[in-house]
């Protein structure tokens, strides 16, 4: 394990690295170019992770900075006791020591990833995908000149470029230690991951996210609030895929075909249940399976309910675990929802675009996790961090 570095080394590091992205931003773009001319696919969501531009630099630059503002994630005191024999007790934030990220396509990962692990004392082992290379190796120097320019080794960021049997080979039988591992992306590499691993495995799963229009909605904000989770961006794990709405709300047929004449004037594929089919005149869906599906497409499923329960129980039933949104008047019925919705992020009257490291107020993200042990939704820089026991004695034995 490498020894903790001082905060303000760590900070030092974290700031250079934000002044060579700005030193560095033209050559940056120029080779993310290359990347996004060598992609061949037509994955329209996956072509819009790879592109770096300006705004996507200036959010890795405020992400380094907001990290370096923050306090200390380690040596934070937990738990404090004095035994009935002396000795004093307490459980303090550690490093997990060596953090193995594995991602596609998101050349800004590797700037907030690599920025997290390290302020919060962890070596991080960078492995993107073969599409975002050469964007990846241009960052990952970045680092290393940012390191070497504070006097620190070069292995505390490190890039794996590996292909998928080297992966899964470093995956059953790592060449160093690892001690924990976090896939960001689809659910294949999810499930390549947690197939072939051999330490912990934090999920950042698929989002598949709804939104509720409850009878007492104020429907300006709802037709707001789903256009805005639909086609802001298609891209990303917190988009709207699903809308319920409740079939108690007066005119709902009137106020879903304007839902759907919006999303249409974005080129967005409507779908509905037989319901909203018949009332609307939208293709029908051919099979429940697709409530299951992620879209991270100009595509969404409109359905309705009976009940506030019912719009529970079918979230619950398909959604990603990741956000879940009701839009309501009565604050009653979405504090019931919001406590009976079992997504990492539940919402009231506003767009599941918010779940989001920065946007949440942690300054960036590692990763979403929908999982529930150890961190469910972003994993901010105070969530890298395991904990350790320190007790002082004075020769007590037991």
């Amino acid at each position: 394990m490498n020894k903790i570095l001082p905060i303000e080394k760590r900070n030092a590091v974290l700031s250079r690295m934000a002044v060579l992205l700005e030193k560095e931003r033209t050559a940056i773009k120029t080779t993310n170019q290359k990347d996004l001319a060598n992609y061949s696919g037509d994955d329209l969501a996956m072509e819009k992770r790879l592109l770096v531009d300006d705004a996507k630099i200036d959010g890795m630059i405020l992400s380094l900075q907001q990290l370096t503002s923050q306090e200390d994630p380690l040596g934070q005191v937990l738990f404090n006791f004095t035994h009935d024999n002396g000795m004093k007790v307490s459980n303090k934030t550690a490093a997990f020591g060596t953090i193995l990220i594995i991602y596609e396509s998101r050349p800004d990962v590797t700037v907030e990833a690599g920025g997290i692990a390290f302020k919060s004392g962890n070596k991080i082992l960078l492995k993107g995908g073969k599409e975002s290379l050469l964007s990846n190796l241009m960052i990952v120097s970045l680092w290393h000149q940012a390191l070497t320019d504070n006097d620190v080794a070069n292995s505390w960021v490190e890039y794996l470029n590996y292909n998928r049997n080297e992966t899964q080979a470093f995956l059953e039988k790592p060449t160093q230690k690892v001690d924990l591992i976090v896939p960001r992306g689809g659910e294949n590499l999810i499930n390549f991951v947690k197939k072939h691993a051999t330490c912990p495995v934090i999920v950042s799963g698929r989002g598949n996210n709804f939104v509720y229009v409850n009878k007492d909605a104020d429907l300006d904000k709802a037709l707001a609030i789903i256009m805005n989770g639909k086609t802001s961006n298609i891209s990303v794990c917190n988009a709207l895929d699903k809308v319920l709405i409740d079939r108690n709300l007066p005119n709902w047929e009137v106020f879903t075909k304007q839902i759907i004449t919006e999303l249409q004037l974005f080129n967005v594929t409507v779908l509905g249940d037989d319901v909203v089919a018949k009332a609307t005149g939208v293709k029908a869906i051919e099979t429940d399976l697709i409530w299951y599906e992620e879209f991270l497409d100009y595509k969404i499923v409109i359905g309705t309910t009976n009940s506030d329960q019912e719009a529970i129980e079918k979230i619950n039933k398909y959604c990603g675990g990741h956000s879940a949104s009701i839009i309501t008047k009565n604050d009653t019925i979405a504090q019931e929802f919001m406590e009976n919705v079992d997504t990492a992020a539940v919402y009231h009257n506003a767009s599941t675009r918010f779940t989001d490291g920065g946007q949440l107020g942690l300054g960036g993200e590692l990763a979403i996790s929908t999982d529930k042990l150890h961190q469910r939704g972003p994993i901010g820089l105070q969530h890298l961090v395991t904990n350790k026991w320190y007790i002082y004695g004075d020769g007590q034995i037991r």
